[in-house]
């Protein structure tokens, strides 16, 4: 209760400016013009997202593998860009701070450009955007009606005034953001996904560019968001993770990977992923047996 009562008081004073503006956004040191240029706009991004202490967190976690000699600068964009797709992810607040961008309603609360579209949420991926303390409460009676895999559609309309001021209130709801189930969630996937990184860096650099565009795996929202989650916790689990262990030989890591992945793309309900990835490891398996055991 107390760290959220300090994580509240933080949010507070975010909420009146009070921290947020005068959070340092210094770029890593000994970045390359082309790197530099990829970062600054992630800064700026990442800034109207959440605020200037979300982009510094990115900025710290960039700064892991600025100066790394096993880091090219082809590699760290490619980090960069895809942390910036994974940090900024779709939940109904950003959903509605895009559609306000897409109308581009001007200072007289008037859009230039009619924008009106309804997207299909679960119900609790609806509250987990809430804070933390409002959201549980809210999940635990959903759960005992059955209702948290209820799918329902919000719509993001900026064609009248009511529906751009209601949209502005979605969108001022970013503040509370980082008290939410959700954005728990999210930190602790990048955190994974950098620790993939970094793991194979030292164990396979051979496959580094394919662990780090695993990330393309997780995007959108809703049910898409959720199947890619799915499939990519199942790979790391299934075949990264054992082969940086060293209790699962695979030569070709790389291919691996894209075979399970070509193998979840049609097969929502996970089936063809896991026999893909059953196959693999079974002819791992044949691949070290020894001569004198083969049958």
């Amino acid at each position: 209760m107390t760290g959220y009562i300090d994580a509240l008081r933080t949010t507070l004073a975010e909420i009146i400016g009070e921290r947020d503006r005068v959070v340092p956004l210094t770029l890593p040191d000994g970045l390359s013009s082309a790197v530099e240029l990829v970062v600054r706009d992630a800064v700026e991004q990442l800034v109207f997202y959440q605020g200037r202490r979300y982009a510094r967190l990115y900025l710290d976690r960039i700064g892991r593998f600025a100066r790394r000699r096993d880091v090219d600068d082809d590699l760290l964009i490619e980090i960069a860009q895809l942390m910036t797709m994974r940090m900024t992810y779709e939940d109904p607040i950003r959903l509605a701070q895009l559609a306000l961008i897409e109308a581009a309603v001007g200072p007289d609360g008037v859009a230039a450009v009619r924008v009106d579209r309804k997207c299909r949420f679960r119900v609790d991926e609806m509250v987990s955007s809430l804070p933390i303390v409002v959201a549980n409460p809210i999940l635990r009676v959903l759960g005992k009606l059955g209702w948290q895999h209820m799918h329902l559609k919000m719509r993001f309309n900026a064609t009248g005034w009511f529906g751009i001021r209601r949209l502005r209130v979605e969108a001022w709801l970013r503040r509370w953001r980082m008290l939410s189930i959700r954005y728990g969630q999210e930190r602790v996937w990048v955190e994974r996904w950098l620790h993939m990184i970094d793991r194979c860096l030292a164990k396979r650099p051979e496959a580094v560019w394919t662990i780090v565009q695993s990330a393309t795996m997780i995007r959108g929202y809703g049910d898409t968001y959720r199947h890619g989650m799915a499939n990519w916790t199942l790979i790391i689990d299934s075949l990264v993770k054992p082969v940086f262990a060293g209790t699962l030989a695979l030569d070709d890591l790389p291919a691996a990977i894209a075979e399970a992945r070509a193998a979840a793309q049609p097969d929502r309900r996970q089936t063809a992923l896991k026999r893909a990835i059953a196959a693999i490891r079974t002819r791992a398996s044949a691949d070290t047996m020894p001569a004198s055991a083969m049958p």
